[in-house]
Order: structure tokens, then sequence, then C-alpha cells
């Protein structure tokens, strides 16, 4: 199973669990609907679209409503904790939630006293929850912006909002922000950056840069980096290594932005339609070289 984990902006949203359907660009779970714009509601569209070109079983979801104050946060929490650990999932995606270090750790305490730990991935607020806790190398994958990059970057800061000013989120500093994040013990395994230029990299090496197709109608389209997360982990769920799942949906996610010809009235919507005809593309590309190669060869294909 692959568990999707987040909130939705609405407060009158119930904690609520289960297979999401999509249709006329609304999620749909149990009797409640929300709009597919940005968010885990555009991660959660992603994913079950690529598990479907995949052939694989839709992602389960774990919603509640929140607008940012935290009340639905904790109530999904508590449910986390309680299920999860029960739930036989082989891929965990952790997205937009309340940060909250004491109920992050009882969720991985939880889970680590399973056989078998599942991948655990990590975005948005939970991100934030596993780097303050502390136990950010017990996960396979975060996915920072160049911004969250510098906050994991910085051993001190509590909240990206806090990042302190010396340490700065720029293009041309990501390969410093890298060793810093990993030499503070505050990244995962592997980390997926995402930007104008995409990094997939360890604590040893970037592994591949992705920076093509380049479309700059999508920097004004939220919910790209959203959707590239749901990508990364329906890949994972479908037996891809992780570092090879990033590269492959870093590739992806951006050639569905180029087929939806984006314009100013573009959804993100728009371009998750597009991910099967891109995903498509994409593996052919993959199939051609060994695993290895491949992530070698992704910084050649990005330069064409």
């Amino acid at each position: 199973m692959l568990a999707l984990i987040g909130t939705v902006p609405d407060k009158d949203f119930p904690p609520i669990a289960g297979t999401v359907t999509l249709k006329d660009d609304l999620l749909s779970l149990d009797g409640h609907k929300t709009s597919v714009n940005r968010g885990t509601p555009a991660l959660i569209a992603a994913a079950s679209v690529t598990c479907e070109a995949l052939g694989l079983t839709l992602p389960f979801s774990f919603l509640v409503g929140d607008e940012g104050v935290g009340d639905g946060s904790r109530k999904l929490y508590k449910r986390l904790k309680d299920c999860l650990p029960h739930a036989g999932a082989k891929v965990i995606t952790f997205h937009y939630l309340q940060p909250d270090v004491d109920w992050h750790n009882r969720i991985l305490w939880a889970l680590e006293e399973q056989d078998e730990l599942p991948v655990l991935i990590a975005d948005a607020g939970y991100m934030y929850a596993a780097k303050m806790s502390g136990f950010a190398p017990s996960y396979d994958l975060f996915t920072p912006d160049i911004g969250e990059l510098a906050f994991l970057a910085d051993d001190k800061a509590p909240h990206p909002f806090y990042t302190r000013g010396f340490i700065l989120h720029e293009e041309n500093n990501v390969p410093n922000l890298i060793k810093r994040a990993f030499e503070g013990e505050n990244a995962a395994r592997t980390l997926l950056i995402k930007g104008s230029k995409d990094y997939i990299c360890t604590r040893e090496s970037i592994l591949a840069t992705v920076d093509t197709p380049r479309v700059e109608a999508l920097e004004p389209i939220g919910g790209t980096g959203d959707t590239l997360t749901g990508m990364v982990a329906a890949l994972a769920y479908g037996g891809y290594a992780v570092e090879e799942a990033a590269t492959i949906a870093a590739r992806a996610n951006r050639l569905a932005g180029a087929l939806a010809k984006p314009t100013p009235a573009t959804q993100v919507v728009d371009i998750i339609k597009k991910i099967p005809k891109a995903l498509e593309i994409v593996l052919v590309e993959a199939a051609k070289y060994n695993h290895q190669t491949y992530l070698t060869c992704a910084k050649i294909c990005s330069c064409q």
C-alpha cells in the first residue's frame, strides 16, 4: 500500500481515510470533495494518476481539514499513531501537516516497532517536523525547494522563516547547502531539491540534475512541487529505488508541464492530466540504461 498523508484548507473537512477518486478536477473521498489546485490534493492526484499509469493499486489517503491553526493536524496525528503502523504500507508520504515534534516522534517510534520500516518520504510541514526532531536520517527522501534546503542546512533554525540570513538560498549555493544539511544530520538519505534545476543527491554525491524541459510559464503555477512529490511516491511504491524514482519523476514532471502548453490560465490539474504521457516517454528513455547509468545520463539528458 502507498499511504499519502496531509491536510486540505477547509476547517470543516473531517479526518477521513480511504482511496480517493478524481473526477471533474475534484478529489472525492468518503463523500467529501476538495479541489485539485495545490498542496496535498495535488500530490494525491498526481500519485493516483501515476499509479494508474504503472498498473498499481491506487494510494490510500489520510486527510483532514486544517487552515493552519493546527487543530485538524493534531486530530490526524493521533489517528496516524494508532493505525498507521498496522496499515501495511510499503511507502508512506507525509505532506502538509502543522509541524509537531512530539507527535512526529510518537508516529516514527510506533512505525519502528514493526518488523520492517516502510519507505518514508516527507515534504512541506512534515519535513520541518522531521528535521526539528533530530530524526531526519530515518527518512528515505526529503523533497525541499531551495529555501527549504537552506532551512535543512541551518542547524539552529526551528522553521524556514527563521533560517539565518548568512545561509543563502540561491541556486549557485546549492552544493554548499547540500553539504551543510548532510553534515548537520538534517537531511534524509536522499534529497530531491526542487528548483529551476532539480538536484537528486545523497550524502556521498549529487547523483543527477534535471533542468529540461524548462517552461517559464510554469513558474507562477502553484502545485508543481506537490505533483513531483506525488510522482516520486508512486514510483517508489512501484519498486524503483528512491534515487531513481526521484530522477524519473523530475524529468516526467517537467515534461508533463511542457505537454500542457501552459498559459496564465493553466491550473495544476491540467498538468496532472499529462502525467501518463510524460511518464511513458521518460520510462522509455530510462529503459535504455541500467540503474546507475541512467542516473549519470540524466545530467547529459538535462542539457539536450
